[in-house]
């Protein structure tokens, strides 16, 4: 993994073996970054994908693997009161089955890069995004106090 900042923006360049959200997190740890969206693409090994499911009141969650191409990734991450980094991620992955084109797309929990993956992450400018906890989903929600 390599990164610039460029202005107010970082560009992320993921190479073959690194896992992308863990390594959002780790730049954001490096640079003080508190709050920020991002964005990317690329060509991934991996990925697991959830889905909330209101009547159950949890995720289920996909695993694929192969030659998956990273159509869109796009997401926040907030470090919470504690300093702990939370990401929100949505992903749309497409890849070949039995010849056929498929996708899949939703919560992108984890990602492994197969050749790329190329992402800028915006830090929020003049403040910062905090998270209040939904009772409902289990998960956090932003926070404008």
């Amino acid at each position: 993994m390599d990164y610039k900042k460029l202005g107010d923006t970082y560009y992320l360049r993921f190479d073959k073996g690194d896992e992308i959200i863990s390594g959002i997190r780790s730049i954001c740890q490096k640079e003080h970054i508190t709050s920020a969206t991002y964005s990317g693409i690329g060509g991934c090994s991996d990925a697991e994908i959830q889905t909330f499911i209101p009547e159950k009141g949890a995720f289920i969650t996909d695993k694929v693997s192969g030659m998956l191409e990273l159509v869109s990734l796009m997401g926040n991450i907030i470090a919470d009161d504690s300093g702990e980094f939370k990401t929100h991620t949505h992903a749309i992955f497409a890849y070949l089955e039995n010849g056929e084109h498929r996708t899949i797309a939703g919560h992108l929990k984890s990602t492994t890069v197969l050749y790329t993956g190329e992402i800028e992450l915006r830090p929020v400018q003049g403040g910062a995004i905090h998270l209040k906890p939904s009772v409902e989903t289990g998960t956090d929600f932003w926070d404008f106090r």
